[in-house]
């Protein structure tokens, strides 16, 4: 039976939206054959999407940047309402209005229990790691859609405690599941604290959530750098310096225009292995080299930009493997500490969400969430894909009543 509308890559540069049947509560086959796993999931519940929203990830894949196949589903950044739980179940309820972490994690290998949730051991069976609606991250439904099972839900599941609260603050809460903590854990896997001077490469939705999360964090001033001229302007809308890295100056001699200095306590990168040079032209390595080379020695690098370990649409075979051209002497020589990978979300979005209900964070500001339907969803990939400074915020079912 169908009943499930959802979001579904065909091919390069094409989404559509389909009808399926509504989910179950179970696992992906492939993972409960790996596992030992039941297939049955009694630990899982079954979402109402209230939002889910489009993130530069899944762009990788709509643009066959990834191994991704025709017919994958999309969507990994949810914010839902229980309406079906199973009998293992134990502390929330139908009705609750939650927020669901990208990651997918069992709570209860070794990873998780040292809330390292980004890359879970029990969840998928071709590497640690796990998410909704993406490749080779165990075969579980994207959440573009207008239902979603969610698994181990008492684990990876937080209630929002107010929900009148929480649909008058649903633009903010809807960052929860990936971008705001991504941005976060970047910022503070870079070291920012009171009075630091931070470069962030990238002024899309998460490397704005990297800036505003270094505001939070104490910086002292934010360098956003970008080609992209609508998306500087929307980092400078909250304070942050911008460079435009298209200019003939170097980035180094832009940001001693900013500061006076040649260089940063501190860098993010919130751009990943689609990175552009100065030329214009694909250079995936142009990102990390730059952050090492602004970045004052000893300091750190958050790198919450997306790498992969297959791009069939990269311009050389190296790249195609993401084996790409890094000067780690350059970072070597200057004591840089690197963190990479996936942001472990659990880590971080109870404290975000209580600095969004206690009005300290407005992060949808930041980033010019943009509400529109399911049904335009494939619109709202084409725009973003354009390079429109907005975060496409998807509502299935109306609730927000603002969609454009």
């Amino acid at each position: 039976m169908g009943g499930n509308r959802i979001v579904v890559y065909k091919e390069p540069g094409v989404v559509t939206v389909e009808d399926h049947d509504m989910p179950k509560l179970e696992v992906p086959e492939d993972v409960a054959r790996a596992t030992g796993m039941s297939r049955e999931a009694p630990h899982g519940v079954i979402l109402r999407n209230v939002t889910t929203n489009i993130c530069g990830s899944d762009q990788h894949m709509v643009r066959g940047r990834t191994t991704a196949p025709p017919g994958q589903t999309l969507g990994h950044e949810i914010t839902g309402e229980i309406i079906e739980k199973g009998a293992d179940v134990q502390f929330l309820d139908i009705g609750d209005i939650v927020t669901v972490p990208f990651n997918i994690a069992c709570g209860r290998c070794r990873n998780c229990r040292e809330q390292n949730t980004g890359v879970c051991l029990n969840v998928n069976p071709a590497r640690a790691g796990s998410a909704y609606g993406y490749v080779d991250m165990g075969g579980w439904e994207g959440g573009q859609a207008d239902f979603v099972m969610v698994p181990f839900a008492d684990f990876n599941l937080i209630k929002i405690p107010d929900r009148e609260k929480a649909m008058e603050k649903i633009l903010d809460l809807t960052m929860l599941s990936d971008i705001f903590p991504t941005g976060y854990h970047g910022a503070v896997t870079a070291g920012v604290t009171t009075g630091s001077t931070v470069y962030v490469a990238g002024a899309g939705p998460v490397g704005l959530a990297a800036a505003y999360s270094a505001y939070l964090l104490g910086a002292a001033v934010v360098v956003v750098g970008d080609l992209n001229k609508e998306r500087l302007e929307q980092a400078r809308s909250f304070g942050c310096e911008t460079v435009d890295i298209s200019q003939d100056a170097t980035l180094v001699e832009q940001v001693e225009q900013v500061l006076g200095a040649p260089e940063v306590d501190c860098a993010v990168d919130a751009v990943g292995f689609e990175a552009s040079g100065h030329g214009g032209g694909e250079a995936p390595a142009t990102v990390l080299n730059d952050i090492m080379t602004v970045t004052r020695a000893a300091g750190k690098l958050g790198i919450p930009g997306l790498y992969v370990t297959g791009d069939p649409g990269a311009g050389d075979p190296d790249a195609q493997e993401g084996t790409l051209k890094v000067r780690l002497g350059l970072g070597w020589a200057k004591s840089h500490s690197f963190t990479t990978g996936q942001c472990p979300v659990l880590r971080y979005n109870r404290n975000l969400m209580m600095a969004i209900l206690h009005d300290k964070a407005h992060i949808a500001d930041a980033v010019n969430a943009t509400v529109i339907s399911l049904d335009d969803a494939p619109r709202g990939y084409q725009e973003f894909d354009r390079g429109a400074a907005r975060k496409y915020v998807i509502d299935p079912h109306g609730a927000t009543g603002s969609a454009a």
